[in-house]
């Protein structure tokens, strides 16, 4: 048991560094992941614009060129109005025309609609490119500050995290999921030492029992109060051993 704190108070060393080379860069990687997804979405958006411009144009063409055809119909059907010998036929190609006119009326509401949609997605289009040039620019920029302050701590990040690696695959998986559901739930710090007889999470006072069970490093002492898991100073002067 004394060897399974020892890890778990290792680890939680180990994360901590990690932890406060984070807290180094500072707000720099939620700014950038924000920027990123403002930006998809502006181009996401560019893109819907381009698509609904060039639909309208496509199909305001295909409607002019269905006014052209009606149009020329029409003038058929006038020509033969003058070559037919019934009443019948004189009103079957004049219901043509109507129809036909009436065709033509429809077609250039549409025709109106589709160039209102496609100006209207122009003038979109126009105000949303600066916005997205904008947003490269200050992209580039705190991703430049981002890379400079990850260099600055590469090495050391890199340590760590090998750090890490050498001593996770030394923890039993049931004390890892125990460690990870107290990391998660008080924000990184999950396995505190006892000081001056306080636990060193909540600083509530441990009780004299747990107190003496903490020395014997037999077992895993949890805080009634705030619930992490807590070491003896034994364990906290020699954890540097496991690594």
């Amino acid at each position: 048991m004394e060897k399974r704190l020892r890890l778990l108070y290792a680890l939680q060393q180990v994360d901590s560094g990690l932890d406060e080379l984070v807290e180094l860069k500072g707000d720099l990687p939620r700014l950038v992941s924000d920027l990123e997804g403002q930006l998809q979405a502006k181009v996401q958006k560019k893109q819907e614009f381009e698509t609904l411009i060039k639909h309208s144009i496509v199909r305001r063409d295909e409607i002019d060129l269905e006014v052209i055809t009606t149009r020329e119909k029409i003038e058929k059907y006038k020509e033969q109005q003058f070559q037919i010998k019934t009443n019948k036929q004189y009103d079957a190609l004049t219901r043509e025309i109507d129809q036909s006119q009436e065709k033509i009326t429809q077609l250039s509401k549409e025709m109106d609609a589709m160039e209102g949609r496609a100006s209207v997605a122009k003038g979109d289009l126009e105000l949303l490119i600066p916005e997205i040039e904008e947003l490269e620019k200050e992209l580039e920029e705190r991703k430049a500050e981002l890379k400079e302050v990850n260099q600055e701590h590469e090495e050391e990040e890199l340590r760590l995290k090998h750090e890490r690696e050498k001593v996770i695959v030394r923890v039993e998986k049931n004390d890892l999921r125990l460690y990870t559901r107290v990391r998660k739930a008080f924000g990184g710090k999950t396995v505190v030492a006892v000081r001056r007889n306080a636990c060193g999470g909540c600083f509530k006072k441990v009780t004299p029992q747990a107190l003496v069970e903490l020395r014997k490093n037999e077992r895993l002492i949890i805080c009634e109060h705030c619930g992490r898991l807590m070491v003896s100073d034994e364990i906290v002067e020699t954890y540097s051993s496991v690594l």
